[in-house]
């Protein structure tokens, strides 16, 4: 069994953005989303020791979602000033190190990884492939199935979850197939796209598991009204809103991307170059986690306070 790693390039610059205090290079210039960044790739090398790797990034260009509402994620804070250079570094080095990249004008990161999680499984490895998908955006354990898992950061940026279909279950009362019709119910707020109003997540995993899916509660309708009026008048009077939040939340499939399983192979990693540029950073503690030592003190080092920031870099 081969091993494909997706790594949701947006979702973990920001969790490292906003785990890690503003630490700069020598040159004064802010890398905290850059370290964390590559700390947590080090640690899945590390961990998980893929056959393929993968980095999908979202694009400035409007989605199909805006299209569709163009509320979408319109109560998203700005991205602060010192990280948008950081997104060009990482790429940059990504580059550097030979990682496949993939973005794509009109779909969100999310989009390339469950496209890409299709083709590894049902073609271009021939199903004889387990993919991980790391990110911390739960919209994406949609995709999870039998090949597929998910890595979630818990907290920081070492604790992390493997989410598989069982996981999910535990988590949120329904299966990852199930989660794009719950989410349909109760919207999301990160999104700024509404459910149906006054349906929350307990309610909307107790209709998913009466009835199945989103459109079998509402073929029932009749039925759920002779148990709780009240909330088959939520229902009704939220139809349109729940169609519109299925839409938004469900993950393309078939972005206009390929998969060249070739040039995904970590045989094809420069861990020569990855290094150069940890010395252009400055990154002393990641250079020794790829040369082979032990990563242990680095660890250490992050949880003192008094630590000074070119000693963590």
């Amino acid at each position: 069994m081969k091993k494909l790693i997706l790594i949701d390039g947006n979702a973990i610059l920001h969790r490292a953005y906003h785990a890690l205090p503003p630490l700069t290079n020598k040159s004064g210039i802010v890398v905290n989303a850059v370290y964390g960044f590559f700390s947590m790739f080090l640690k899945i090398l590390e961990d998980q020791k893929p056959d393929f790797i993968v980095v999908c990034f979202d694009k400035k260009a409007p989605t199909f979602r805006k299209e569709l509402f163009v509320g979408y994620q319109a109560k998203r804070p700005k991205m602060s000033d010192d990280l948008v250079p950081q997104i060009g570094f990482v790429h940059d080095i990504l580059k550097k190190a030979k990682i496949e990249i993939f973005e794509v004008d009109g779909y969100e990161a999310d989009d390339l990884i469950g496209t890409i999680s299709v083709q590894a499984v049902k073609g271009k490895l021939n199903g004889s492939t387990e993919v991980m998908i790391v990110s911390g955006d739960r919209d994406l354990l949609q995709l999870v199935n039998g090949h597929v898992k998910m890595i979630a950061p818990v907290t920081g940026l070492t604790n992390m979850i493997i989410y598989d279909s069982q996981k999910v279950i535990e988590k949120f009362g329904i299966k990852p197939a199930q989660i794009v019709d719950y989410k349909a119910m109760v919207g999301d707020a990160s999104d700024n796209y509404p459910g149906v109003a006054g349906i929350g997540p307990k309610t909307a995993a107790s209709l998913i598991n009466s009835y199945g899916s989103l459109e079998e509660i509402y073929k029932n309708l009749e039925k759920v009204k002779a148990k709780n009026p009240s909330l088959a008048l939520k229902l009704a009077e939220g139809a349109e809103a729940a169609g519109l939040a299925q839409k938004l939340a469900g993950i393309i499939l078939d972005a206009p991307i390929t998969l060249d399983v070739e040039k995904s192979s970590i045989k094809y990693f420069d861990k020569e170059g990855l290094k150069k540029e940890f010395e252009k950073f400055g990154f002393k503690s990641l250079l020794k986690r790829i040369s082979g030592e032990s990563q242990k003190k680095t660890e250490e080092k992050i949880k003192r306070p008094e630590i000074k920031q070119m000693e963590l870099l």
